[in-house]
């Protein structure tokens, strides 16, 4: 479906959902202009979506992978019922390797393993039960932590975003567009400015869009001109999402983050990172042992399959940066806020 004029009604859509048995991906990589949903049948393949950006936002990759479990565990209990947990470990690497970074991909394929050993017979509507409810647990989480985060910001604010931590990064609501779209109808938030998010643009195709569906006011801005728009506006918050926090609140999350964040801080804009608790890694100490995925070079030298480069030039393209907890004025997870985060403060709440 293609349509130069697309309104949808706000969450008329689904990143990811089960669908008769099988794995169902909004394709964000069409979005806006394509709405297409892809079916998955197979650990491997879901694997492959991850990678190639099928879905996106760590919440989402998270709750794909655990239907990706179930879709493991059907194979292998079709191939070797007796040892399909050996069976199945084959499948869960790969999928565990799709994308480093977001720490909700790990977690979720850590709790699907929990319920290994307590399993008779077929596993999958044991395991299919668990991931529903590690779906049904992240929508929650994301209406929780829109409430708490909108508390913090006071009537009629502007604030600006990165990335997109919304409906379609999450199983349902969003992180850090919880947090805008509770506040948006709570009347304390009057505008939002949406940095665009090179190289996949996910600010300019995905939040954008979202904001749309919601009729929240939204202004797309280039990400060079973030400070720019710092310096000449109200800016009340810098409000993003997290693929992964480290256990002194140092922040990963889409490359650009960092950049806007010392931006925040020269301008004096206070800085909100959203994300559910399944984010934090505490066994993680500091950013500097968060692995940073690096994505290929045509992602930046080409657009919609056009060499907009020299042929003959190497592109960095890292998808996260880290965001230093000194930056950072308040981490938003369901289970609360902390204020300036540090080890301390971190450990009080997650240790």
């Amino acid at each position: 479906m293609n349509d130069d004029n697309l309104e949808f009604p706000a969450e008329t859509f689904s990143a990811v959902k089960w669908n008769a048995g099988m794995l169902t991906l909004l394709d964000q990589r069409k979005l806006p202009r394509e709405i297409n949903y892809l079916d998955y049948d197979s650990a491997l393949a879901v694997a492959a979506a991850i990678k190639d950006m099928v879905v996106r936002g760590a919440p989402a990759i998270g709750i794909a992978a655990a239907y990706a479990v179930v879709l493991a565990a059907r194979t292998a209990w079709q191939e070797a019922e007796e040892s399909w947990r050996e069976k199945i470990e084959a499948d869960i690497e790969t999928l565990a390797a799709a994308r480093p970074t977001a720490v909700n991909l790990h977690w979720a394929i850590a709790e699907m393993k929990k319920v290994f050993d307590s399993i008779e017979g077929d596993p999958e509507p044991v395991l299919l039960e668990t991931a529903i409810c590690i779906h049904e647990e992240d929508i929650a989480a994301n209406h929780e932590m829109g409430r708490l985060g909108a508390e913090l910001i006071v009537a009629n604010s502007q604030v600006i975003t990165h990335c997109n931590a919304g409906a379609l990064a999450t199983g349902g609501y969003g992180t850090a567009l919880g947090v805008i779209r509770t506040a948006f109808k709570n009347g304390s938030i009057k505008n939002v400015f949406s940095s665009e998010t090179r190289p996949w643009f996910q600010g300019a195709r995905l939040t954008s869009w979202e904001l749309q569906q919601d009729q929240i006011p939204v202004n797309l801005v280039i990400d060079s001109a973030i400070a720019s728009v710092m310096e000449n506006n109200k800016i009340a918050w810098l409000i993003v999402g997290s693929d992964r926090i480290a256990a002194n609140g140092d922040v990963a999350n889409k490359i650009g983050t960092y950049s806007h964040a010392v931006s925040a801080y020269y301008h004096g804009v206070k800085v909100m990172v959203v994300a559910p608790s399944s984010t934090v890694d505490m066994d993680i100490e500091s950013g500097v042992d968060i692995p940073i995925e690096n994505r290929g070079t045509e992602e930046v030298t080409d657009f919609k399959s056009t060499r907009i480069a020299p042929n003959d030039i190497e592109a960095i393209n890292p998808a996260f940066d880290i965001t230093p907890a000194k930056l950072v004025d308040v981490i938003v997870t369901e289970k609360g806020i902390v204020h300036n985060p540090d080890t301390e403060k971190m450990l009080a709440l997650f240790g």
